[in-house]
């Protein structure tokens, strides 16, 4: 009798010790949600990072221009480069310079990760746009137009919110959120939505309930997806300028 309460008592640790691992270890859409509130995300996740973000309504656009976010890639990392040349030296492969340093007049885009597809880089004829991921008048409507010019010019310039990526889906997105469009090449929507987060978070951009929806939905797929970090500073120099 006492042999048989020992083995239940052990089988009932391991059938603990198993549950415990399943809900710690879960990789799927359900889990537990622990102190970060939604299902299956974990800290550190972009998931988790969601419900950080302040959720009311699309102001309007009144007032936007793109100049209320400074000249078009404005150096604001003071390293002698337009930031625009800056994301395709950093995404492009193969690039070739007018200059030697700065002017990129040649590359290729390899995955593009809005499409999939390969795309050919040359100046002056560029199948390839620097795309904000979060687009400059989606954020005037949600919190950037009560900005100071100088956070405005940082986040425009930012390397967190700047991808290279095919002309002709970044133009079918306009200034899209999550809520209404999503890259057609669907490996790459966990870290698009990712990136779209930890942009938001880091600037204070809020987000409409449809959009925190969506991008829950996305990143339900992806749970473990990080949040990105960029340690660029929230304000332009003071020799920057914007209406």
């Amino acid at each position: 009798m006492g042999g048989a309460r020992r083995r239940g008592a052990v089988g009932a640790v391991v059938v603990v010790a198993v549950l415990g691992g399943g809900a710690v270890g879960c990789d799927g859409d359900g889990g537990s949600g622990g102190k970060d509130g939604a299902p299956g995300a974990r800290a550190g996740s972009a998931l988790a990072a969601v419900d950080s973000l302040t959720v009311k309504g699309r102001a309007p656009k009144t007032g936007y221009a793109r100049e209320r976010f400074g000249s078009a890639w404005a150096d604001t990392d003071s390293n002698g480069c337009g930031t625009r040349d800056d994301i395709l030296k950093r995404d492009l492969k193969g690039v070739t310079y007018r200059d030697g340093r700065c002017v990129v007049t040649g590359g290729k885009l390899v995955g593009d990760p809005y499409s999939g597809a390969d795309v050919t880089f040359a100046r002056g004829r560029s199948q390839v746009d620097i795309d904000h991921l979060v687009a400059l008048s989606d954020a005037w409507q949600k919190g950037a137009s009560r900005w100071a010019p100088s956070k405005r010019i940082a986040f425009a310039n930012d390397p967190l919110n700047l991808l290279a990526v095919a002309a002709g889906p970044n133009r079918s997105k306009g200034d899209a959120d999550a809520a209404t469009w999503l890259p057609p090449h669907k490996p790459y929507r966990c870290a698009y939505v990712a990136r779209q987060v930890a942009v938001k978070k880091k600037y204070g951009v809020w987000v409409t309930a449809a959009e925190r929806d969506a991008m829950k939905r996305v990143l339900n797929r992806c749970p473990d997806q990080r949040l990105p970090s960029g340690g660029t500073p929230t304000e332009a120099p003071s020799r920057f300028r914007a209406r």
